[in-house]
């Protein structure tokens, strides 16, 4: 009679072992990502219920306000292309302007090269189309939209903003404004279409998480200064 081979318990332990640890990685793998959708499912939705009815599509329909908060982006995409984002923050700026629903405005962008000046470049484009230079001011430290947010008022003294970008931009600045102690609407610029601006919807879902983290820490602009009156 011929004895069966008996396997190495050892052997048969350590491949056990490898496999409980496989399926150990891979639960905890799907736990962190739907805690991850959850988290930017939960700050999606809590942005979108504390600013309905705070963003405006039509010009007539938006409250005056003396000031506006223009948030800043480039004028041309890496691939050389105009951005589109920000023709149509330019032209709704205009607009607002020479309806008189707003009388200054706040350019808030990033200067931090020298070779690249988010709010100049908006300034000249609202001057080429007959905005006043004299009411518009420029903030060369608007690295974030907290940032940009925040500085309208311990920089240049507003408590009242009308916030100037696309809807889903001011949904989230709206949102920061009211948890610092700032009244804000918002009138939405026309958006790009969904292929365009793909990347541009997806970074703004893990900016949304973020914010709630900032908001948590409390956390302030990275960079402060002298008070510029608007006279």
């Amino acid at each position: 009679m011929r004895l069966t081979k008996i396997p190495n318990m050892s052997r048969v332990k350590k491949t056990l072992k490898k496999i409980f640890s496989k399926k150990k990685i891979l639960i905890s793998c799907i736990v962190l990502l739907l805690c991850a959708i959850g988290a930017i499912v939960y700050c999606n939705k809590t942005i979108e219920n504390a600013v309905a009815n705070k963003t405006y599509d039509e010009v007539a329909e938006i409250p005056y306000c003396q000031t506006a908060l223009l948030l800043g982006t480039a004028p041309k995409l890496q691939n050389g292309q105009d951005n589109l984002y920000f023709t149509y923050r330019i032209n709704a700026a205009v607009k607002l302007y020479k309806a008189g629903k707003i009388k200054y405005i706040i350019i808030s962008g990033d200067n931090s090269r020298q070779d690249y000046n988010e709010p100049e470049s908006m300034r000249q484009a609202l001057i080429r189309q007959s905005v006043p230079k004299d009411f518009i001011y420029l903030d060369y430290a608007g690295f974030r939209t907290l940032d940009s947010v925040v500085r309208t008022r311990e920089i240049f003294g507003q408590d009242s903003i009308t916030v100037i970008s696309q809807q889903f931009h001011n949904e989230r600045a709206i949102y920061l404004a009211q948890e610092y102690g700032i009244h804000a609407t918002g009138y939405n610029a026309q958006d790009v279409s969904k292929y365009y601006g793909f990347k541009t919807r997806l970074r703004e879902y893990l900016a949304r998480v973020k914010m709630f983290i900032d908001i948590s820490m409390n956390k302030q602009p990275h960079f402060l200064g002298d008070k510029i009156e608007i006279k």
